[in-house]
Formats: structure tokens, C-alpha cells, sequence
């Protein structure tokens, strides 16, 4: 994703306040209507507890202020209407607990049936958790709200068995939501069990921060699956993205991992770069061999610019096309060398690029088994 700030002006109405109240039996007869009482918008600015026996509307901006706590309990259904102004926003300071568990995950997704990638937003996290050359940033969807800072060990919350559906609504090319979008979140955070299918842009992505996640499946995600950038120093521990039969990427170089030490690769001397782990990660091209734009994978793996990267127990398989399996290499500077990559390549099509291009410890090998796919039983997708 391309870090442009989009003016807050478009937004500023938008933010009423907000809506998270119960209905009850009089709602009809003082002539309300009670379906009101699940519409989410505006700022959350104490502790507010979702109610899992009904089904809440997204219908603008949701923002969990400065000492705000957003408690979503198992079972809950959010339904977004279409909008790049549908998302829920955690700010600096704020807390999310999305308590979801295997047998009642936590849903957030598009209010109509047959929607496509892009419909809404998505989840997007701001941490006081340090990015590349002790700087802040800005949020990318709006620049007025703030992220990063020197606590490597801010907590933002929980999240557990979470499901993040037709996410990615962009403004421009370049101004996009991403599923997941964590800037600047520290590893006090817990996040694990998050399933994020038919997404626009990115899965995932990191943007600084040092948050530790674990057990997340991305399918069909337009851009790349799992994206890290601007110093993140934590963990992505098995992590599954598939490209499905049938599905065509409408990006011009979407990657299984695209990884930058700095924010756009503009500052390549800040001290801080990202320096990150895999652990057990399988990327799944389902999609028939073909070379055409959109078809194929532009890189497995991608580390540019300053990135240092450990993969371990990486494996790539499917019938589909990819470009490069392993690329270091990047206009605006190489990937750090001492990186330390192993990935076990068992595609059924032969590479169109190039199997190895820059310098670091790359192992290409038989063997590696990749992320477990029983962990993901709760999400009921069929593998």
C-alpha cells in the first residue's frame, strides 16, 4: 500500500455521535425506529459493550477515542454499509477487545449479499509503539489521527477469532484500506485467530510497531497478503494466504510478502528499519497457470528496502504463476543482507522470473511443511 494523507475534512461530518445503545418495547411507540439502536457511527469515548444477540450496522467512521474501550463480545455480527467512510478506528490510548472464540468468532463484513472486495473499510489500529527513525506518523485514511511512538509494549487490546470480510473501500488508487492495517502497535497487543477472505489492497498490514500475530488466513486478497513497512519488529506466526481458482488480482504487482525497513523506502539512513519473523507461512496459488497481468503472483517474497527479514518453514504450492520467488532487490534500496530466508517452492508451474536475485542467506529447499491448516477449522473454510 502507497502511504498517502487523505484531507480529514471529508470525514469531519461525518463523526456524529455515536450509536450503541439497546432498543427496547417502547422504541415503536414513541415512534422511533428501534433498528436505530444497531447503527454504528461516531466516537466512542468510554467503555461500550456490543450486545451479541443482535446484528449492528456500520454506517460511517467508528472511533474508539484516547481512554476509550470497544468490548465486542463473542458471536457479534457487524454489517458495514458500502464506503470508504465504514471502518472502525482505534485510536492512540484506545482499546479494542474483540473477544470472539472458535465456536463463536467475531464477524465484521459488508451488509448486502454477493458483495464484492472493497465494499467497506476495515480495522485499522494506532499504536504508540516506535516506527523507523523514532518517527510519528499519520494515519493514511485520515490524516488527522497520529501513531507510533517509544513503547514497544503498548497495549491496544485483544483480539481473538476474528472474521474481516470484503474490506479494502479505497478514495483513489492510492488512498485505500487495507483489512487489517496495524500502525504503530505494540506487542502488549494480542492478536490471534483473525480470518480475513475478499479483501481489496492488502490482508495485512504492518505499518511499524512491534505486535506479535498469530494464526491468520488471508484468501484472495487484491494487492499483497501480508504487508510489513516502516520499521515493524514483531511476529507473524502461521499466517496461510491463498489465491483461489478462478481469481484474478486487478493489482499491477501484487506479492505473498512485500516487505520495506522505511515508510515508501523514502529514508533509507533512519536507524530502526524493519526487522521482522515468519514462522510457518504457506502461500496457495490455486489459480490456472497464466502469465497475463493480474493472473500471476509478482513475487512470493519481496524484502526491499533496508527490510531485514527471517522466514522460516515458508512453502509456496498451487498450479499458478508467479514471477519471482524470492526478491530483494528494489529501486529505492536492496533488502538488508543479512536476512535469513527458507522456503520450500512446490509449485506445479514453472517460475516466469527468476528463482533467487539479491544478497542474503536464501535458502530455496524440499521439506518445509508451512502453516497448519487444522487451526483454521473455526473459520469453516474449506481448504
Amino acid at each position: 500500500m502507497k502511504k498517502i494523507f487523505f484531507s480529514f475534512l471529508m470525514f469531519a461530518a461525518m463523526l456524529t455521535p455515536v450509536v450503541l445503545t439497546s432498543c427496547d418495547d417502547n422504541d415503536d411507540d414513541n415512534g422511533t425506529d428501534p433498528t436505530d439502536d444497531y447503527k454504528l457511527s461516531g466516537s466512542i469515548q468510554d467503555t461500550r459493550t456490543l450486545d451479541a444477540s443482535v446484528e449492528y450496522l456500520l454506517t460511517g467512521p467508528l472511533i474508539v477515542e484516547d481512554g476509550a474501550t470497544l468490548n465486542i463480545p463473542a458471536g457479534t455480527t457487524i454489517k458495514a454499509q458500502k464506503g470508504f467512510g465504514s471502518y472502525i478506528l482505534v485510536l492512540q490510548g484506545g482499546k479494542i477487545n474483540v473477544n470472539g472464540t472458535a465456536n463463536a468468532p467475531v464477524t465484521m463484513t459488508a451488509d448486502i449479499e454477493d458483495a464484492a472486495q472493497g465494499h467497506w473499510g476495515g480495522l485499522i489500529i494506532n499504536g504508540k509503539a516506535p516506527l523507523s527513525g523514532g518517527e510519528t506518523g499519520k494515519t493514511e485514511i485520515n490524516n488527522a489521527y497520529t501513531y507510533g511512538g517509544a513503547n514497544a509494549a503498548d497495549n491496544s487490546g485483544s483480539i481473538t477469532y476474528l472474521i474481516l470480510a470484503y474490506t479494502g473501500a479505497r478514495s483513489s488508487a492510492d488512498v485505500e484500506h487495507n483489512g487489517l492495517t496495524l500502525n504503530g502497535v505494540g506487542n502488549g497487543t494480542k492478536i490471534e485467530n483473525v480470518y480475513i477472505p475478499d479483501g481489496a489492497d492488502d490482508g495485512i498490514e504492518f505499518f511499524g510497531g512491534s505486535v506479535n500475530v498469530k494464526n491468520l488466513l488471508v484468501v484472495n486478497s487484491d494487492d499483497d497478503m501480508f504487508d510489513f513497512t516502516q520499521g515493524y519488529n514483531g511476529t507473524l506466526e502461521n499466517a496461510y494466504g491463498i489465491w483461489e481458482a478462478g481469481y484474478v488480482s486487478s493489482e499491477e504487482d501484487p506479492r505473498g510478502v512485500e516487505a520495506d525497513g522505511n515508510l515508501d523506502g523514502n529514508n533509507p539512513d533512519q536507524q530502526g528499519q524493519s526487522n521482522f519473523t515468519i514462522k510457518n507461512m504457506t502461500i496457495d496459488l490455486r489459480l490456472a497457470a497464466n502469465t497475463a497481468e493480474g493472473y500471476y503472483m509478482h513475487d512470493v517474497l519481496k524484502i526491499r528496502r533496508g527490510a531485514k527479514a527471517t522466514i522460516e518453514n515458508a512453502l509456496v504450492k498451487g498450479q499458478g504463476q508467479a514471477k519471482d520467488l524470492v526478491d530483494m532487490t528494489d529501486g529505492k534500496g536492496t533488502g538488508d543482507p543479512t536476512s535469513v530466508i527458507n522456503i520450500t517452492n512446490s509449485l506445479t508451474t514453472a517460475l516466469s522470473g527468476v528463482e533467487k536475485n539479491g544478497t542474503a542467506d536464501i535458502t530455496v529447499e524440499a521439506g518445509n511443511t508451512g502453516c497448519p491448516t487444522d487451526i483454521f477449522a473455526w473459520t469453516g473454510y474449506q481448504f
